[in-house]
This record gives C-alpha cells, sequence and structure tokens, in this order.
C-alpha cells in the first residue's frame, strides 16, 4: 500500500510538476525548488535530504498510466484547502524561472485552478506578482 502524501511532499509534487511539464527539467527551476524549501515556513518540517526521494515519487506517480489526473488527486488530498493557494503561487514560481513560460505550463496552471477551484482574480494577482518579480532591466 502506498504511504500517504504529506501537504509538504504535495507541494514538492505541485513544483516537480511545474518543472516537468515542458518535458525539461531545467537547472535553473530545480535550484529555485531547493531554495525555495530553504525559506518558505510551509516547509520548516520537511527535511530536505529527502526532497530527491519526493520528487522521484512523484516522477513515477506522473510516468504510470492517467499520471497527471493521479498526481493532481493526490495533491489535492493532501492538501488542506488553505494550502490551494500556496500550491498554485508554487507552480507559477517554478514556471516564471525561466522568464518564459510555454504552453505546458499554462496548461498546468489553469488544471491547478480548477482542480483547486480558485478565483480567477486571485490567481491573476499570484501570475502578476511573480512576473514583477523576475523582470530584468
Amino acid at each position: 500500500m502506498n504511504k500517504p502524501v504529506s501537504p509538504e511532499e504535495a507541494l514538492i509534487f505541485v513544483m516537480v510538476m511545474a518543472s516537468a511539464v515542458d518535458n525539461a527539467m531545467a537547472e535553473k527551476e530545480l535550484v529555485r525548488i531547493g531554495q525555495l524549501i530553504d525559506i518558505l515556513p510551509v516547509f520548516d518540517n520537511f527535511e530536505k535530504e529527502r526532497l530527491i526521494e519526493v520528487s522521484q515519487r512523484c516522477a513515477s506517480l506522473l510516468s504510470g498510466p492517467e499520471g497527471l489526473d493521479i498526481v493532481l488527486e493526490t495533491i489535492r488530498d493532501a492538501l488542506p484547502e488553505w494550502l490551494h493557494e500556496t500550491a498554485y503561487a508554487l507552480a507559477v514560481e517554478i514556471a516564471a524561472v525561466d522568464l518564459k513560460v510555454r504552453a505546458e505550463e499554462v496548461r498546468l496552471l489553469q488544471l491547478l485552478r480548477d482542480r483547486f477551484g480558485l478565483d480567477k482574480l486571485i490567481c491573476a494577482a499570484i501570475e502578476r506578482s511573480a512576473s514583477a518579480r523576475y523582470r530584468r532591466i
């Protein structure tokens, strides 16, 4: 029987999916995932040395039949509702880190928005804030 996914693991699943959705996990995205785990309070109880194990678990689920739907359901089931916006914000953060959001990433964000039942204005604000953070002169 599969071990249940913790909220922290579910948030990591979101970031891994956002990184892998375009079939290329860029170094910048992987570094940013590590940085976010280091700095965000939501990961205070997560043991960072488990990151590779959790990422591999997500990748394994994604590669199975109906992988995307299973991972999305796993994430939704593991996260309390008050962390749905956080999950969306983390996905946006990873999608934005390379300064271009591809069609596959936009589709994943739409799937997350729908699965979590998030307000479109809140999502737009989250997306806009990421865009502002990653601007260059």
